[in-house]
């Protein structure tokens, strides 16, 4: 089983495809319920407490958003435990919106500097696109079971 990434990090329909494959698929929903569900979280509706921010320190500078920084310290850990990653490009955005701009970019780089296998794909935008794109995320998850 391998932890695998997936981009955009909202995405359910990534998070179950990978969970099908019998991979764990890292997801922004995964650590959001982890902190909704930990005793002491105050505010829900943010889902982060004061000291996200300060945390996302590690992955992004002083000077950037501190939304951007509060972001990272949900990604940033799972990006360093990923084992693989899918990135999927100009997705629709009821595909799995991420919300920052500067996040997204910083997300995607720090994919790509890491030495793990990955597969980059551009959203279908019909429906035989759409049967290249399945196909191509099922090859790519069950050469990650072989390569284990």
């Amino acid at each position: 089983m391998v932890k695998v990434f997936i981009y955009p990090a909202t995405s359910l329909i990534l998070s179950d495809m990978v969970a099908r494959f019998g991979h764990t698929p890292l997801s922004s929903a995964i650590a959001i319920r982890e902190r909704i569900q930990t005793a002491g979280l105050e505010s829900p509706p943010l889902q982060i407490t004061p000291e996200e921010p300060k945390k996302g320190l590690k992955w992004a500078a002083v000077e950037v958003p501190a939304g951007v920084r509060g972001r990272m310290s949900l990604y940033g850990p799972m990006i360093e435990a990923a084992e693989a990653a899918i990135i999927i490009n100009d997705a629709d955005l009821a595909f799995g919106c991420m919300g920052c701009a500067r996040t997204n970019e910083l997300i995607k780089f720090l994919v790509h500097q890491k030495d793990i296998p990955k597969l980059e794909l551009n959203y279908p935008k019909n429906e035989d696109e759409g049967v290249k794109f399945v196909a191509a995320i099922k090859r790519f998850l069950t050469g990650l079971g072989a390569a284990k």
